[in-house]
């Protein structure tokens, strides 16, 4: 049986603001034929939702191959607003790109509206490697974790 990790999805206020934040920030690309409106019986049944309409995108993840894995940006007719994320709620906590330079990074994740959790840190690692990091929010306040690496 063949397995293959394929997408993660993030529901949106603003599908097309979060896309363009992501596209802008990570360079994530939309997929070609990745765009998506949903309605139907069929994912009625799936979700559970009587009459929802969803609509989004697929955008290419940096660094991989031309159509997976993607990060599923999507936005509901009909929305539940619970956004009390932190980073130590149950369930999925972040999304980590590796990145050239975490300051400037950052520094494009807040130019473009998002914002930054905690303070940029440094840590050795073993074999002489160096790890930064810090946690940032999305404009929409979902969790991202940037990370860069030195070897020493």
């Amino acid at each position: 049986m063949a397995i293959r990790y394929v997408h993660t999805n993030i529901i949106a206020k603003d599908w097309r603001k979060l896309s363009q934040f992501y596209q802008k920030v990570f360079h994530c690309k939309p997929l070609p034929n990745g765009s998506r409106d949903l309605k139907g019986e069929w994912i009625d049944g799936m979700t559970g939702i009587p009459s929802v309409h969803v609509q989004g995108e697929h955008l290419l993840l940096p660094g991989y191959s031309e159509d997976h894995p993607t990060l599923e940006i999507f936005s509901y007719s009909q929305e539940e607003y619970n956004n009390s994320k932190m980073i130590n709620n149950l369930g999925f906590g972040h999304l980590a790109f590796e990145v050239d330079d975490v300051r400037e990074t950052l520094k494009g994740v807040i130019a473009e509206g998002g914002g930054q959790v905690g303070d940029v840190v440094e840590a050795m690692y073993p074999h002489n490697v160096k790890g930064t990091f810090v946690y940032a929010k999305d404009i929409e306040g979902n969790i991202i974790e940037l990370q860069s690496w030195q070897k020493i």
